[in-house]
């Protein structure tokens, strides 16, 4: 509508209407949404990365556990007898069959598979002209196999593949040139292979000669012996075997010439494909292809009702279930403590909001607004700043870090966002009801009593009952460390502005000003009541107690995989040999002079000796004959094991029938009689005893299983002179293995011969020998064995996951105090404002605030650590630290100083500087600004 003067006067239709609430408060405050939106991105992102990266780590530490268990044992194995009518054709389709079923429930690796048939009865070679070791020895042995695509992974080199055999003819093999220049087998002999049952004649003709592309090959695990002649070395029966391949429609005459044969299918599981949540199910399923209905269906499909599947994978997959469960409890402890600070840091975020803004809801709350409708609105305000963030921290935690299971990494996701969105609604809620509140002092004692009393009834019982092994991870024992440093803070908040008020006091009576302001304002909360906020100390309580715990966790797991190392070596490094060998005294006098070096001694273990005890009966015992007693005694000291004064073995020379000193294992000395006692050795030697004193261990037997005997060998050797030689030897000190190898090659000593040469070389054939030494020859060292303990994917994953979680924890610590000092800006601000009009100059200002945090800040390292320690010291014999070492032990974590020091001044470090650093940004400008209040008017 229009007037006649031309002026548009407003109508219904065109009338102001009012700005959105969410639009205009974001206008208002760009800034501090912004903020908002990145902690809020931060902490969601946080929340679902640290289940995801648990999930990678556990998988991978399954997949390389099975890996290290062999082809065979982490594959399924189907078997079946041969029949009559079976063929080639026939194991195919089967195969197909078979792999199919199995493959549509578990994934399997195509490399590795393989199938055919193995005779179950293995024959002797009697011709006369084959290698055997003596007239009396046993023949040597033939198995036949039948492989599917043997000529894919052998290379003919003489003669031709083998053909169909034809009826009473001998039956076509190949076997390898190996064994064939080993056993004397020329192309073309045909083997006499004994007589059947009826007395007709088992015989085998070779019409070919290969050679195995790749004998180190897992593939050819539990395949007979196809690339050489193999020694078999019973006792009495030392002789020769390998194995020959016959052709594929030969399976009915191979089960013929062994009595009987089988058919057998391997498929290896991927374990590439193998995740750590879905164990059980995977055991399901092989639980049913072994003797449940998959089992049955598989038969029927392939019509073979014998048909049977075994597999060492489910033991496997147990154990490894079982090391990651013992892991759980360690490795979530860091998570969990980020957890407890990030909630903390979220609350200080929404303590910070509703400051800044209480003028605003308190007018709303004036002019009649319902707490309902204004939550409402600051639910809706948060929705639009809290929710793209957590979707776009949530989205890129699931991308950045893939594993099959999503549901924890949503569901933390999810906690994250409604902590995120609801704290600032929550708090402002608690304006409508502080008027009305009365006793809030008492509400709160009631609520640390009962904070109290929860942690310790959680502390008592998992000192009662421990780790429940095997039954998932145990929330009580994850939740006790968080629960203490909880505790710790609320007792730290009591005390702490009654400490600090009083050195507040202290400090006013001094000249300065500096001290006695900064005290005096960090005893106050910004309102300058005597209860400053708990949340800001309690943040930083939780990240240093949590830090130290886990920290002292992975320094004990260090120090006794190092111990374990050392024990297991005997030393930091050893020698051993076999027993058909003996060390020089050329190799123990270079040996003992190699650089670092720091003790080192020569010994005899005799694994076989018989002691006659105090009943006049023989019982087996190890006998150890040290040379140097004394470098024995350091190598004991060093060690911790078996430790003892080197004067109880000072033997002096005499006749056979001058006892020996010597100390025995404890189990031993409480068998054997006061006075002299007898050893005999499995030469015939006898050597009197006494017992000079008894340990536990002896660290060339650190833990043997049976009793033992250490005797210097000195005058052992004057009562027994034909006894003088050593086969191991010890040694203490930074040594590097490289030159101790070298030493031995140079200075090795006796080679085998005979049957003992022929052992050494079997095991070479088969990679056994190492480094340029002999079978049997092995250098131990520390080093080399604490990198092999240490080498475990789930170690790896678990102190990674916790210095993760430390970081983190460390960044929320460091944001709680810029969230506090961000507070109390304003206060401050106008302070440092009024000072500077009176004099007091920037650095002045800058030490005023670093002392309002210093306080706090020092508190909550100082109680932090505390805490830890005491956490440590309450809790440390709860867990079970041999899944991280590597190696099972009895050890448990123990305060130790400097991993929970070296965290707690780390952070405290961090926050100071934190703390300037916001000083010399922020404060500089709000300082300047004040001053200029009112220059526009």
């Amino acid at each position: 509508m229009t007037t006649q003067a031309g002026t548009r006067v407003p109508t219904p239709d065109t009338a102001h209407r009012p700005a959105s609430w969410v639009r205009t408060r974001l206008r208002a405050s760009p800034l501090a949404a912004l903020l908002m939106a990145a902690l809020a991105f931060v902490t969601v992102f946080l929340a679902a990365a640290f289940p995801r990266i648990a999930d990678r780590g556990a998988d991978a530490a399954l997949q390389d556990y099975v890996s290290q268990k062999g082809l065979n044992q982490g594959s399924l194995q189907t078997t079946s007898k041969v029949l009559d009518d079976d063929d080639a054709g026939k194991l195919d389709r089967v195969q197909q069959t078979v792999a199919e079923a199995i493959g549509r429930q578990l994934p399997l690796a195509r490399s590795g598979q393989a199938y055919g048939a193995r005779a179950l009865g293995d024959r002797n070679m009697g011709n006369p002209e084959y290698a055997r070791f003596s007239e009396h020895v046993t023949d040597p042995v033939l198995g036949l196999l039948y492989l599917h695509d043997l000529a894919a992974r052998a290379t003919l080199t003489d003669g031709t593949w083998p053909r169909p055999a034809a009826v009473g003819a001998p039956l076509p093999i190949v076997i390898s040139k190996k064994a064939a220049e080993t056993i004397h087998i020329k192309l073309g002999d045909v083997i006499d292979n004994g007589v059947e049952g009826s007395g007709a004649k088992r015989t085998t003709v070779v019409v070919g000669l290969y050679q195995v592309n790749d004998p180190q090959d897992p593939f050819w695990d539990d395949l007979g012996c196809p690339a050489r002649a193999c020694l078999r070395t019973d006792p009495g029966f030392e002789h020769w075997m390998t194995s020959g391949f016959v052709d594929g429609a030969s399976l009915p005459a191979m089960a013929h010439w062994g009595s009987n044969a089988e058919i057998f299918w391997r498929l290896p599981v991927d374990t590439a494909a193998l995740h750590a949540d879905r164990i059980d199910r995977t055991r399901g399923i092989l639980s049913s292809f072994l003797t449940g209905r998959d089992a049955t269906a598989l038969a029927n499909a392939t019509g073979r009702a014998d048909l049977h599947t075994s597999s060492g994978l489910p033991d496997i997959l147990t154990k490894a279930d079982e090391r990651y469960q013992a892991s759980l409890p360690l490795s979530t402890i860091g998570p969990a403590g980020v957890a407890g600070v990030a909630t903390v840091v979220l609350f200080l975020a929404a303590a910070l909001s509703t400051d800044r803004r209480t003028a605003e809801i308190r007018l709303l709350q004036a002019r009649g607004g319902s707490l309902t409708g204004v939550l409402r609105r600051l639910v809706g305000e948060g929705a639009v700043t809290v929710l793209p963030a957590a979707v776009l921290g949530t989205a890129l935690a699931l991308v950045l870090l893939p594993t099959p299971r999503w549901d924890r990494s949503v569901l933390a996701a999810l906690a994250a966002t409604l902590i995120a969105l609801l704290a600032f609604p929550a708090r402002a809620a608690l304006l409508w009801a502080r008027r009305r509140a009365a006793g809030g002092g008492r509400r709160r004692l009631v609520g640390e009593l009962a904070v109290l009393a929860v942690t310790v009834a959680a502390v008592a019982e998992v000192r009662r009952r421990g780790v429940g092994t095997g039954s998932g991870l145990d929330p009580l024992l994850v939740a006790a460390p968080l629960l203490l440093a909880v505790t710790g803070g609320l007792l730290l908040a009591r005390i702490e502005p009654v400490a600090v008020g009083w050195l507040a006091a202290l400090a006013g009576r001094g000249r300065g000003l500096i001290g006695f302001l900064g005290l005096a304002r960090a005893a106050r909360d910004s309102s300058g009541r005597r209860k400053p906020s708990a949340l800001p100390l309690l943040a930083l309580l939780i990240a240093v107690t949590t830090t130290g715990f886990g920290a002292t966790v992975l320094d004990t797991v260090d120090h006794v995989r190092t111990r374990a190392a050392r024990i297991a070596t005997g030393g930091d490094i050893g020698v051993s040999l076999p027993g058909y060998a003996a060390l020089t005294d050329s190799f123990t006098k270079a040996a003992g002079e190699l650089p670092g070096v720091r003790a080192s001694t020569a010994v005899w273990v005799e694994p076989r000796a018989r002691i006659l005890g105090a009943d006049q009966t023989y019982f087996e015992a190890y006998l150890v004959e040290v040379v140097d007693p004394a470098a024995y005694a350091e190598i004991a000291r060093t060690l911790g094991a078996g430790e003892f004064d080197p004067a109880k073995l000072a033997g002096t020379p005499g006749g056979p029938d001058t006892p020996v000193p010597a100390l025995v294992s404890r189990d031993l000395g409480k068998r054997l009689a006061e006075g002299s006692s007898q050893v005999r050795t499995p030469n015939g030697n006898d050597l009197r005893l006494t017992v000079a004193a008894t340990v536990g261990a002896t660290p060339a037997l650190p833990d043997p299983g049976k009793p033992f005997v250490v005797v210097p060998a000195g005058p052992a050797w004057d009562r027994v002179p034909d006894a003088r030689r050593v086969n191991q030897w010890f040694a203490v000190g930074d040594v590097d293995p490289e030159g101790v190898r070298a030493v031995l090659r140079n200075n090795g000593g006796a080679q085998p011969v005979g049957m003992a040469k022929l052992i050494a070389e079997d095991a070479a054939a088969v990679g056994k020998a190492t480094h340029g030494l002999p079978a049997g020859y092995t250098v131990h060292s520390s080093r080399e064995t604490l990198v092999a303990l240490g080498d475990d994917p789930l170690q790896h994953a678990a102190g990674q996951l916790f210095w993760y979680a430390a970081a983190a924890g460390a960044g929320y610590a460091l944001l709680a105090v810029l969230l506090t000092l961000f507070r109390a800006a304003p206060d401050r601000t106008a302070l440092l404002a009024r000072l500077r009009t009176m004099g007091l100059r920037p650095r002045q200002g800058l030490a005023l605030i670093v002392t309002e945090a210093l306080p706090q800040t020092l508190a909550a390292a100082v109680g932090g650590g505390l805490v830890a320690v005491a956490a440590v010291a309450l809790l440390g014999g709860a867990f079970d630290i041999s899944t991280l070492v590597g190696a099972k032990v009895g050890e448990v974590i123990t305060p130790v100083l400097m991993p929970v020091l070296l965290p707690t001044a780390g952070l405290a470090l961090l926050v100071g500087l934190g703390v300037v650093v916001e000083t010399l940004v922020a404060g500089r400008r709000q300082i300047a600004t004040e001053l200029r209040a009112g220059e526009q008017a």
